[in-house]
């Protein structure tokens, strides 16, 4: 497998395991394919602070974004979740596979700070796979002299899902 996200990361000399699964339909079942815990399967968000003005969010897989946590960590009053094709656009990669390695742009990235310390997997660019590298050694990659790095409390436990009754 390359792509620009594989080709940034061994660029970046941070030791990495690409792992094949095929489709999945969530977080919980990509855990389990991959043989991972849930918190361990990081999801990379991309998040509209303004025209042409993204942040790459990474959150752990049993968790979502806290808004009055982000914007507060990032200083504003308003974000959004850009449409498909503007991530796209923005990133080069589809929803579902977004990852801050090899993105178009190196867009800053926000960090939950749960994810410090733990071996995790990320996108590759592609449907159906994944990465598992030290969290410690991404980020680290991450901060670079023109993006920013920030690592913080910015997220809330997943919601219950709830089942109808009856």
């Amino acid at each position: 497998m390359s792509g620009a996200a594989l080709d940034a990361l061994t660029s970046a000399g941070i030791p990495h395991r690409v792992i094949r699964h095929g489709p999945v339909r969530s977080v919980a079942e990509a855990a389990e394919v991959i043989g991972v815990a849930v918190p361990d399967v990081v999801k990379t968000i991309v998040v509209r602070r303004g025209e042409h003005d993204f942040v790459f969010v990474l959150v752990p897989g049993d968790r979502v974004i806290s808004w009055p946590k982000l914007r507060a960590v990032l200083g504003v009053n308003r974000l959004s979740l850009p449409g498909a094709d503007e991530a796209r656009s923005a990133t080069g990669y589809e929803r579902g596979t977004i990852t801050p390695f090899g993105s178009h742009t190196a867009w800053p990235v926000v960090a939950d700070e749960r994810i410090r310390g733990r071996t995790i997997t990320l996108g590759t660019g592609e449907h159906g796979a994944a990465v598992a590298l030290a969290a410690d050694e991404a980020l680290a990659a991450l901060a670079t002299p023109s993006t920013s790095t920030t690592i913080a409390d910015v997220t809330d436990p997943e919601p219950p899902v709830r089942r109808p009754s009856g």
